[in-house]
């Protein structure tokens, strides 16, 4: 896999359209930084308080888009450095996050936000490794 650390995580300022009767959200052309492929995209439910770690996929690049509600992020590379990325309808960015960096997250919005993936290849068990929450030492806590 190589040396990944988290400064490879990519981040881009995405446009919002303010529109008569509801606004468009971009999320990812073929053509941005960032793109790799198209495997599949998929949204995620995360309740308010909810945290979902640890994993890390082995061959997937994420493309993270949060278009409702507010989700932190927490990162973790073979060097033992953790990176933190707030994603947001506020703070409207992508995360494009590169194979082999651990990470989980945590829902900061009430009820729910929505977060989306467009990956690269698609859904495959066996390219993600898992670890329990308390494997990798982070305080949730604060967030």
């Amino acid at each position: 896999m190589g040396a990944i650390n988290v400064d490879q995580i990519l981040v881009t300022p995405l446009r919002r359209f303010q529109v008569e009767g509801g606004d468009v959200l971009h999320a990812m052309k073929n053509s941005d930084s960032g793109y790799v492929n198209f495997g599949e995209a998929y949204f995620s439910l995360i309740k308010v308080g909810a945290t979902k770690a640890w994993k890390r996929h082995l061959r997937m690049t994420l493309n993270i888009v949060v278009p409702f509600g507010e989700v932190i992020y927490a990162f973790l590379d073979e060097q033992g450095t953790i990176r933190e990325e707030l994603v947001s309808e506020n703070r409207y960015v992508r995360l494009t996050v590169p194979p082999g960096i651990w990470f989980g997250f945590k829902g900061l919005y009430a009820p729910y936000s929505i977060m989306m993936n467009v990956a690269d290849i698609p859904h495959d068990p066996t390219e993600i490794e898992r670890k329990t929450m308390h494997q990798i030492k982070y305080d949730w806590k604060l967030k």
